[in-house]
């Protein structure tokens, strides 16, 4: 409700900016033209004034009319002075609404994304979600998602897009960029984005995905595509809501598999046992 306000309050401030600028131009205008008749009156009594100087009744309206040329030129000023203040504002009213619009529109496809995550209990389908918000809200093109097999203690390859499996085997926790980004649970990006060359073993960026402080795995992006040259201050906040939605997605469907193979298992054994 206060976003909805401020942005009501914003766009009432636009208006009022157009008016004021309307009415400024108007009064700008008028002011010149007063300006240009009141020169005008002042040359025409320097030619008098000059040749007989001892007129006091001439100086005096001389001295007068400078004197208000010199006022509307200060008025003059005074408002195109708040013309340009009104004008910078609304200038940065305008580049706030549209960092707040894109925002707005990250958060809607974040709640949409994270809704189809928990829409399903198919641990496939938990998979193809997850690689589609990387691809559609991220900017990915080249990335991988890596699960920690807890028997093993590594990180193995679940899902990829661009990547050849034999190019990303099994990875050790804390062992390389991955590997310490698994075991730590931390994120990391490299420095300069636009440098950057393609390297399996040291990537782009690393997302762990916990549950708590608790890895069960890692996304790594290689390569955004092509019209994303850089992560956005918005992306950083994507990247931590989405490593909690797709990790706590990923252990259900984890949970959900495992009690449905172990229920047909059961079952399997009861109606051996019951025939």
């Amino acid at each position: 409700m206060s976003e909805f306000n401020e942005e009501n309050g914003s766009v009432k401030r636009a208006e009022e900016f157009l008016q004021v600028f309307k009415k400024g131009a108007e009064f700008t205008q008028a002011l010149l033209k007063e300006n240009e008749r009141l020169r005008y009156q002042i040359l025409k009594l320097k030619e008098p004034a000059a040749q007989d100087l001892s007129s006091p009744a001439q100086l005096e309206e001389l001295q007068r009319l400078r004197r208000q040329v010199a006022e509307l030129e200060r008025e003059k000023q005074e408002i195109l002075d708040r013309i340009k203040a009104v004008e910078e504002e609304n200038h940065d009213f305008a580049n706030r609404y549209v960092v707040v619009e894109s925002e707005n529109n990250m958060l809607a496809n974040l709640y949409i994304a994270s809704y189809q995550l928990h829409s399903t209990l198919d641990f496939k389908e938990v998979l193809q979600i997850i690689s589609e918000i990387i691809i559609n809200l991220i900017g990915a093109e080249v990335f991988a998602l890596l699960l920690l097999d807890e028997k093993s203690g590594k990180l193995e390859l679940a899902s990829q897009e661009g990547i050849n499996e034999a190019d990303l085997p099994p990875i050790n926790l804390g062992v390389g960029v991955i590997g310490q980004s698994g075991q730590t649970g931390e994120n990391h990006f490299v420095e300069d984005i636009e440098a950057y060359q393609l390297d399996y073993t040291h990537p782009m960026a690393c997302i762990p995905l916990k549950i708590k402080e608790h890895v069960i795995g890692v996304i790594v992006i290689y390569r955004l595509l092509e019209q994303k040259r850089r992560f956005a201050d918005v992306d950083y906040e994507l990247f931590t809501l989405l490593a909690g939605h797709a990790a706590t997605a990923i252990f259900s469907s984890r949970l959900y598999s495992e009690s449905e193979r172990k229920l047909s298992t059961i079952q399997g054994f009861i109606n051996l046992l019951t025939k």
